[in-house]
């Protein structure tokens, strides 16, 4: 496994991160367990997770795998640099949701982080994100709660998620003004399908020292191999959600035949490939993976190895183009 600093901090991450969305909902604990230790094992030390990752009943189930997992002994907890989430409402999906109960204020980020700490079973959390921008509450309560919480030593580090370059902006100028160290890593929709985060989040956070992590690195399985699958007669994901793209859409199809030709040619795995694109990529601290079995968690430890040539990088430029740092991307 290689390894980086976690952007302007002294933490040493692995260039791979270990998401852990599907445990619980796809993957049984058992089987989680096997996984991290499977990653534990092959250098992965930077481990990614939220409260409400579980899902509706279930809201912070993963966190208890998570916990479980840590209790085995083991060195296990001490060798992970551990990171979660804060913003959703915990209530199960369906009952009232109280006021106070969600998003970043000093009430609920105090509240929120006691109740991780509990189903991580642990007494600190290495890098506490904020899973999405909130507008109702400025930037110095937020500060104000986690500087409370690094002197309590229960968080080390601040980070975010979903955050635009002007978000990054605002809340480190708010945290530089306090004398707080501020943001130290953005989680952001990032992969060859989608590259607006180049226009301005990935140029922020660059310029403020934080570390990106993107998550999504297969835009929902778009990037690994969809059409190969769908062909095959395999489960191929398909993108959904927050992503616009699909395979419906027949330009977007076209570039994905594209691409999954272009690898066919060189003798590679779309997969491994998007993985690799973005460990190319400057500002990149690691890409979320977030396999549900241990042969996806393989071939996520091979992208690690894999040297993508210049001309290959050229050629996957062509297919799905960036758009250009701003303001250059939009103006003369």
């Amino acid at each position: 496994m290689k390894y980086t600093q976690l952007g302007r901090t002294g933490l040493k991450v692995s260039r791979l991160v270990l998401g852990t969305m599907n445990f619980g909902p796809q993957t049984d604990e058992a089987d989680s367990h096997g996984i991290m230790d499977a990653a534990q094992l092959a250098g992965i030390n930077f481990f990614d997770t939220a409260n409400v990752y579980g899902w509706g009943a279930d809201k912070g189930r993963t966190e208890e795998i998570i916990g479980s997992w840590f209790a085995k002994g083991g060195g296990r907890r001490d060798k992970t640099v551990l990171a979660t989430k804060v913003y959703a409402n915990m209530a199960p999906d369906g009952d009232r949701v109280w006021p106070n109960h969600d998003k970043l204020s000093a009430l609920n980020i105090r509240r929120s982080v006691d109740a991780s700490l509990r189903r991580l079973g642990t007494d600190h959390i290495d890098v506490y994100q904020f899973h999405h921008v909130d507008r109702d509450t400025p930037w110095d309560e937020i500060w104000q709660a986690m500087d409370v919480l690094v002197q309590q030593g229960k968080i080390l580090y601040a980070g975010s998620s979903n955050h635009a370059g002007w978000h990054l902006a605002q809340a480190n100028e708010t945290a530089r003004r306090r004398g707080s160290y501020g943001l130290v890593s953005e989680q952001c929709l990032y992969n060859l399908a989608e590259r607006r985060a180049e226009m301005e989040v990935i140029p922020a956070a660059r310029s403020y020292g934080l570390g990106v992590i993107p998550w999504s690195p297969l835009h929902g399985g778009l990037l690994g191999g969809a059409i190969r699958k769908e062909r095959e007669g395999g489960a191929a994901r398909t993108v959904s959600g927050r992503s616009a793209d699909s395979l419906a859409n027949s330009a977007i199809r076209g570039r994905v035949q594209s691409y999954e030709d272009l690898l066919d040619r060189h003798g590679l795995e779309p997969g491994e490939v998007a993985l690799a694109w973005l460990l190319t990529r400057p500002g990149v601290t690691g890409p979320i993976v977030g396999p549900r079995t241990a042969d996806q968690l393989a071939s996520a430890l091979r992208a690690v190895e894999l040297e993508l040539p210049d001309e290959l990088l050229a050629s996957l430029d062509e297919i799905f183009p960036g758009p250009g740092p701003s303001p250059e991307a939009f103006a003369w």
